[in-house]
């Protein structure tokens, strides 16, 4: 039985103040978390210079490791015994290339599946052969 015949009964309401409290908090926290990349960029311009190519290109030495263990020097196959051995391999392909005299640039080309052990065995017929300048070849891009 509903006595008060007068009164209505009052609606809940929802107190969006506390609500609009988080939402600045949060907004807040957004705005000092978020980075602006493009105010941190630093724009250059490079200088320029006139100079011609490099008259003789350096002499290269290719190592190339695949995915099965086997070794090529300048496209030529080699057997892989041991370290020793392949840098003797390498001394022979530089003295057959005509140029023992110069110290050539050692490129390892190795398949993105060798083992890491296959690398360090060319690096290091590499220090063994006395080659001091190394580099690694790889594909630009998203190559596959």
């Amino acid at each position: 039985m509903n006595f008060r015949k007068g009164q209505r009964r009052e609606d809940p309401e929802i107190n969006l103040i506390p609500f609009i409290d988080v939402l600045l908090v949060i907004l807040i926290f957004l705005m000092v978390s978020t980075t602006y990349s493009k105010f941190t960029e630093l724009q250059i311009t490079l200088p320029t210079a006139e100079a011609q190519k490099a008259a003789d290109k350096p002499f290269e030495l290719s190592v190339t490791v695949d995915a099965k263990g086997n070794y090529t020097i300048n496209g030529e196959p080699v057997s892989f015994r041991d370290v020793h051995g392949l840098a003797q391999a390498m001394r022979d392909e530089a003295a057959k290339a005509g140029d023992a005299g110069k110290s050539p640039v050692v490129i390892v080309n190795a398949d993105q599946f060798a083992m890491h052990q296959m690398v360090i065995n060319v690096m290091e017929a590499a220090r063994i052969a006395g080659y001091e300048k190394l580099t690694f070849a790889a594909q630009t891009g998203g190559a596959k």
